[in-house]
């Protein structure tokens, strides 16, 4: 096991953490979702905060999503010793379109920086099977 391939899933999960801490600092519609008790509450398209409360429960949602792909690539790096290169090329293919879209402020920067070192983590190690 190389030192990246243990590196590429903390940074995984330190930006998960990064995007629930941001999720509640940046403007968000979080308290009118507790008042109208979660349940519905961001289905109204027609609603005045509409986008800001879709905005907090996305922001939310992809913080959950990248914790599950930082976590389950610690596990596959623990398990095998290797990081597989799905994990570079999910990476890739998230950060991609937020940066070409979102030009030149965005947080998809930080997903193609890890893309990149998962599939450099997965160069030499070859691909043996546990």
């Amino acid at each position: 096991m190389n030192a990246l391939a243990r590196w590429v899933p903390r940074l995984i999960i330190a930006t998960a953490v990064l995007h629930f801490a941001w999720a509640f600092a940046q403007p968000h519609a979080w308290g009118a979702i507790v008042r109208d008790g979660f349940f519905r509450s961001v289905v109204d398209t027609d609603a005045e905060d509409y986008f800001a409360r879709e905005f907090s429960i996305w922001w939310m949602v992809a913080g959950v999503a990248l914790l599950a792909l930082g976590t389950l690539a610690r596990h596959v790096v623990r398990t095998t010793g290797r990081l597989p290169a799905q994990i570079g090329w999910y990476l890739l293919g998230l950060g991609v379109p937020l940066t070409v879209v979102y030009f030149p402020v965005t947080g998809g920067w930080p997903l193609l920086a890890i893309g990149v070192l998962g599939l450099a983590a997965t160069r030499g190690t070859g691909a043996t099977r546990p």
